[in-house]
């Protein structure tokens, strides 16, 4: 893996894009990027995170492509196509399987899966082009590149596997190449860039001139800023320079869209619910493009103009005369064919945004750790108004830094992260886990009610078995290894189902109690029964990775299975242990 290609792309909520790398290790420089939008007349590093399909579901377009078709589509016809935007936010929270759904801006449904695969196939297919076009015309094809897809660090593992399974869907990867699919989380591959630029590289609000220097011991926060998520790492850079992390992922779902969906209440407000839920009916297309409009204003702190739609204006002078609706709301007025909001109201649509970071951070920053930085990347980064928040709550404890293209640094980051993982030396654990084991039972110990026998004996069902504790460091790449046995002589299958706890786990004992999550199973063929329930069956994890992977060996027959946990079974049903520690 080392000596590959690397392409990474980073999946965000709002915006997409990939970097690239065609140098050895050895040779590093620094990754290379698509620059989007010349169609519009723009030149950004990622491209709006939209996607269109037609009414039977048909892959039309992607990014500004998309986006410009949507809203050049009237209503009756816009009403038949499928229009995803911001998308990504569908994963957050939730516990995810194959045939879960998202709505499209008409209303209707798609598979989730499938516009996943769709997008991702899009960028692996534009990624290929554009590096063929910038390389002298030599080809490649997916299987000459590792790929990196970026995920928020703190999402479900659920989400995590569904992001692999789109990414195999979309020709990625190929079975039995998975280990070239590499899932980078957001902040970390931001920190890993940022680690790299030289001190100048970075701006501060005040202009201070204040320089990055990240040497041995010194602790920091990265604050992902995207559109859908706030993101946040605390880092230790160690002897060498890689980094440990110090505290578990943390953060929350109020990025930059929260800030969108504040302006959009606001407009609601101004032109009454009847009014706007005819308008969202009947111009999405009209409706996505001031939506995008609005979204470019964030990075100002400043009154802002937003120039009326034609059809909204049309909407509304047919209820009123169009000045009648500004009358009684406070922090706007009507200015020639556009809406006027002054400052003090646009600074009022971040609040819930700006509290939820706040909070985030001081969280952290009352913990025994030496913060020295923090550090704000992502879109929702270039703003103004939220650089200035931060700066203000914290800027007197520690130095608050933006890199001066704080969109690139997970991309970029996300290359040097897929050549190589060890940049992040140590996670810490968001969970205590635990896998379902059976023990025999002991009526002095044992609920009566977890008691069932079989032709070896009584046992009791769905012990807790901890295999890593909540805030425990791990090792990326260390292996934890467990020894247990058939609970009959004759088993061929062995089952280990994982489950996951935040609870305080003194006084736990079975995996039915109260704040303990069921989150994947694997299946062991246990073939050679010779030795009965003697048998060795031997568990080893990695919990120190960004995804979870188990290797479960059966010592007698001498095979072993590698499987990523599954974390998107449909059915998390209770499953009967059938494996016991002695």
């Amino acid at each position: 893996m080392d000596n590959s290609y690397i392409i990474a792309i980073d999946f965000g909520t709002a915006y997409s894009g990939y970097a690239f790398s065609l140098t050895k290790r050895e040779a590093e420089t620094e990754p290379r990027l698509k620059y989007w939008g010349q169609q519009v007349s723009l030149r950004t590093p990622k491209t709006p995170t939209c996607i269109l399909f037609d009414e039977h579901e048909k892959f039309l377009s992607f990014g500004y492509e998309a986006q410009s078709a949507y809203f050049r589509t009237r209503g009756d016809e816009a009403r038949k196509k499928f229009f995803f935007e911001c998308f990504k936010m569908s994963l957050y929270g939730k516990k995810l399987n194959s045939d879960v759904t998202i709505e499209a801006a008409n209303g209707r449904s798609m598979k989730a899966l499938k516009v996943f695969t769709e997008a991702l196939r899009y960028l692996k297919e534009d990624a290929l082009k554009f590096i063929s076009e910038n390389a002298g015309g030599k080809q490649f094809i997916a299987s000459d590149f590792t790929w990196v897809v970026t995920v928020p660090a703190i999402w479900d593992p659920s989400a995590k596997q569904f992001m692999r399974e789109a990414a195999t869907q979309a020709g990625i990867v190929t079975p039995g190449k998975e280990d070239r699919l590499v899932i980078a989380l957001e902040p970390e591959a931001a920190s890993v860039w940022c680690k790299k630029l030289p001190a100048d590289g970075f701006e501060t609000e005040n202009n201070t001139g204040v320089a990055l220097k990240l040497a041995l011991g010194t602790q920091y926060i990265v604050v992902d800023c995207g559109g859908g998520t706030i993101d946040i790492t605390v880092h230790e850079v160690l002897e060498g320079g890689a980094l440990k992390e110090l505290h578990k992922a943390s953060g929350n779902d109020l990025g930059g869209q929260t800030v969108d969906n504040k302006f959009k209440e606001f407009l609601r407000e101004i032109f009454s619910d009847s009014l706007w839920d005819a308008y969202e009916k009947e111009q999405p297309g009209e409706l996505q493009k001031l939506m995008y409009d609005i979204s470019v204003l964030k990075e100002n702190d400043d009154d802002v103009e937003i120039s009326c739609p034609y059809n909204l204006g049309e909407m509304a002078n047919k209820k009123q005369k169009m000045e009648k609706f500004f009358e009684s709301v406070r922090g706007v007025s009507w200015n020639q064919g556009s809406i006027k909001i002054l400052k003090e109201k646009v600074r009022s649509f971040y609040a819930d945004s700006l509290n939820g970071i706040t909070k985030s951070l001081k969280e952290i920053l009352k913990k025994d750790f030496t913060i020295k930085y923090i550090l704000l990347v992502g879109g929702y980064a270039q703003s103004l108004i939220l650089r200035q928040h931060i700066t203000n709550q914290f800027g007197g404890q520690c130095k608050v830094l933006c890199p001066s293209h704080p969109q690139e640094a997970i991309m970029k980051g996300a290359v040097m992260f897929g050549r190589n993982p060890a940049l992040v030396a140590s996670r810490i654990s968001a969970f205590t886990y635990g896998v379902s084991l059976s023990l025999r039972f002991d009526a002095s110990k044992h609920r009566a009610d977890k008691k069932y026998t079989n032709k070896e004996g009584e046992w009791c069902d769905g012990i807790f078995c901890v295999l890593v504790k909540e805030n425990e460091e791990v090792g990326w790449d260390k292996t934890s290894e467990y020894s247990c046995t058939p609970i009959e002589r004759d088993q061929t299958a062995i089952t280990f189902a994982f489950y996951r706890t935040e609870r305080n786990i003194q006084g736990l004992m079975y995996v039915d109690e109260w704040g303990v999550e069921k989150i994947g199973s694997i299946i062991l063929e246990s073939p050679d029964t010779a030795r009965g329930m003697n048998r060795e069956i031997k568990l080893q994890i990695k919990f120190g990775a960004t995804e979870m992977t188990a290797t479960a060996i059966d010592v007698d027959s001498g095979s072993t299975v590698k499987t990523e946990l599954d974390f998107m079974a449909k059915s998390m049903r209770s499953i009967r242990n059938n494996v016991w520690q002695k």
